[in-house]
């Protein structure tokens, strides 16, 4: 259809039938579907007829072609005017094929392989009858105890945007209208839901309009500016008020300032939680707010339905703004084919080839192979292949590696660390629980040290249970249970070397495990091939190059700590000890334990030789700085080069470092390379008082090195 006939198939609708495209509700809700169970209470309790089910314009969470099929068929049956339902899942790190989790894929550096990830998933998404994705989560995450940390990319904005960028691209390709093994991507969750005080979900977020354009929205206008096609509003309150109902943001930044003619929509139920807010008194005036501030779908809550007709009618809410909505969400659908084709990629035949097929289970492998970060090695790893080992911990033999928003990944499927173990290992491999997650008998602990007794190295599986993290998975303790530290404990005892590996979520604070471990791998939670991954990197099969991008704490009561931090007006002096007056800790320090960018290899990397093309640069002529980058170990690895750029003196004060730039190059053992690093003006931008996005003349720091800690220097200045 060309957009003609989309606004004559709009002005032939009812206001009921247009009103009812702004619905979303769970598949179990229609007839027809397999999940019918118990749904008579739940559609009361939401003031949701029959007639509201069968005239809504989107499904959320069915998955599978012949359901999706099925579904499309009766109700394009009754569709006066043949307007098809759209389908969308929470397809966050793969569909049927699990890859590690977005913020293990951050730490990957490699938005080829991220783009990837999402273009696999799109395929499998499509040819199971799903058209949108609410996927990349992009928000900008700077504490840890947040259980949606392991949706994020990390603490950095500008490699926030680029993974944002690259996802949009995986989902959605070149061509969406044609291709129809892509989604629809939305980006989320608009806008800085990821600092949530405390670090507590749905919860309040306060900060001023310049730091939230400074380091929160640049990821939404990155994927944006690839062409995302749909928006989710966040749970919390953007400057007091909660952002499905905030028109400065929704109207005003990302219509009006941006530009954005796609799909907003609210989160599950989030026009109606602005009355626990204390935003609106009733529902009614939470579907006023919600569309006036441009919410053109409401999830999961009848507001919408039930009261924009009166809306209207009162003159409070004008029709055009329903029309502006539905004439979005027909776009969409056009876009899509759905038109022309209702049921688009959906194909049982297909999805049997398709699904968690050998392709895909080796992009998901070769993820979680560089996703992983090895956080400590006093020579341990890599583990001798015929060495005496035993495996010990919760995760030795646990299937419960997928992680949160493992959409229809299905646990039995994943490749177990002590399985993968047993087919590399040709030396004697002993496995053994020791404890649960949080519990722990006295079997289970003399199990695992008479394991140990007998072994020549110990390698210790240990972490968190997926729902420790994820959605309503906050914590304010971000150590590993106690118990797991207990085994620590009991098995450094017996003297013997202790390889760590550990699956998690989100950073821990890892004081009980990291001090007393000789070597630590951070696994994450590694996807559906990730015991194969994980066992190829613990015996050298594989080098491990990913690079954090979360900073590790020394403890929770750092929280937050990031690495592009200003400076204070009294800064410390590491030189100095005994001063009290300056901004510091006296039980810990300043700086975490794991800085942003970290990460070792089983080879190493000497840097040198850093060059800088002139001292001055201006708006039109650029400088270069380049660096020589050596592998002086005996192993081929991967390095990941990075750029930071310090500005000394703005209008308003600046962090102490901040990446610019970054390059992954391969080094065979001996080999030199150069690196060079183009420097513009534009880098040297940031939001003024006035929230004007300009540089400053003056001097400037500049660093390169494998992490945002251990660098070289020099300087420069803006004329």
């Amino acid at each position: 259809m060309d957009q003609k006939q989309i606004i004559d198939l709009l002005t032939k609708m009812t206001l009921e039938e247009k009103i009812s495209q702004l619905l979303q509700l769970t598949a179990n809700l229609h007839e027809g579907t397999e999940d019918q169970s118990q749904i008579t209470g739940p559609m009361e309790e939401m003031g949701i007829t029959g007639e509201m089910v069968r005239a809504s314009g989107s499904v959320l969470g069915l998955s599978g072609a012949a359901s999706i099929i099925a579904l499309q068929q009766d109700y394009m049956k009754r569709s006066r005017l043949g307007i098809p339902l759209l389908f969308m899942a929470d397809v966050v790190h793969g569909f049927k094929t699990i890859f590690p989790i977005p913020l293990a894929i951050g730490c990957s550096w490699d938005l080829e392989l991220a783009e990837k990830s999402a273009e696999i998933a799109a395929r499998e998404s499509a040819v199971s009858g799903i058209h949108v994705t609410f996927a990349p989560m992009v928000d900008l995450v700077r504490d840890p105890r947040w259980g949606r940390v392991m949706e994020t990319t990390g603490e950095d904005p500008y490699l926030n945007s680029l993974f944002a960028r690259a996802f949009v691209r995986g989902y959605q390709g070149s061509e969406l209208a044609e291709d129809n093994e892509r989604l629809a991507a939305c980006v989320k969750h608009f806008a800085a839901y990821g600092a949530a005080e405390g670090g507590r979900d749905y919860n309040t977020v306060d900060m001023s309009e310049r730091q939230l354009r400074e380091y929160y929205l640049p990821a939404y206008k990155a994927a944006l500016d690839e062409g995302c096609e749909m928006v989710m509003a966040s749970f919390n309150t953007v400057d007091g008020i909660p952002a499905s109902g905030n028109e400065k943001l929704m109207r005003g930044i990302l219509r009006d300032e941006w530009g954005f003619e796609g799909i907003l929509i609210s989160d599950w139920a989030s026009i109606r939680e602005m009355i626990a807010h204390g935003a609106a008194e009733d529902d009614c005036e939470a579907a006023y707010r919600a569309m006036r501030a441009g919410v053109d779908i409401e999830m999961m809550t009848p507001c919408y339905v039930q009261h924009l007709p009166q809306l209207i009618e009162s003159g409070r809410i004008d029709e055009s703004l329903i029309d502006e909505a539905v004439l979005r969400i027909l776009q969409l659908k056009n876009k899509l084919g759905l038109f022309e084709n209702p049921f688009r990629g959906a194909d049982p035949e297909r999805e049997r080839e398709v699904l968690f097929c050998d392709e895909h289970r080796r992009a998901a492998y070769d993820l979680a192979v560089k996703s992983s970060v090895l956080l400590k090695n006093n020579g341990v790893l890599p583990l001798q292949p015929d060495s005496s080992i035993a495996l010990i911990g919760p995760f030795a033999d646990h299937e419960d590696i997928l992680g949160w928003w493992s959409c229809v990944g299905a646990k039995e499927d994943a490749v177990q660390l002590g399985t993968a173990m047993r087919e590399r290992v040709s030396g004697n491999l002993t496995t053994a629980s020791g404890c649960g997650f949080d519990t722990m008998t006295a079997e289970q602990l003399e199990k695992a040290l008479e394991a140990a007794r007998e072994a020549d190295v110990i390698v210790l599986a240990l972490g968190e249970e997926s729902a420790m993290s994820g959605e309503g998975g906050s914590r304010t303790d971000i150590t590993l249970p106690e118990v797991q530290l207990e085994l620590v404990k009991h098995l450094k005892k017996l003297g013997k070397p202790i390889a760590a590996v550990i699956f998690n979520g989100r950073p821990l604070d890892l004081h009980g495990v990291f001090d007393e471990a000789d070597a630590v791998l951070e696994a994450w939670f590694p996807g559906s091939e990730g015991g194969a991954a994980i066992a190829d990197l613990l015996i050298g099969r594989a080098n491990p190059s990913g690079r954090l991008t979360m900073s590790f704490p020394h403890s929770a009561g750092q929280i937050p700590v990031y690495y592009n931090a200003f400076n204070t007006g009294r800064p410390m002096d590491p030189s100095k000890t005994g001063e009290r007056y300056v901004s510091k800790y006296i039980d810990n320090p300043n700086e975490p334990l794991l800085p942003f960018g970290y990460g070792l290899s089983y080879t190493c990397f000497e840097y040198g030789g850093l060059h800088i093309s002139g001292s001055e640069m201006t708006a039109e002529q650029h400088l270069t700085a380049s660096v020589e980058v050596t592998n002086t170990g005996t192993r081929t690895g991967i390095e990941t080069v990075q750029l930071y750029i310090r500005d000394i003196t703005g209008e308003v004060v600046r962090p102490l470092r901040e990446l610019k730039g970054f390059q992954r190059l391969e080094l065979q053992p001996g080999e030199t390379k150069m690196v060079e690093f183009s420097i513009s003006e534009d880098m040297l931008r940031y939001h003024h008082s006035d929230l004007r996005f300009t540089s400053d003349p003056g001097s400037f720091q500049l660093f390169i090195g494998p992490n945002s800690r251990d660098t070289l220097q020099a300087a420069f200045k803006l004329i």
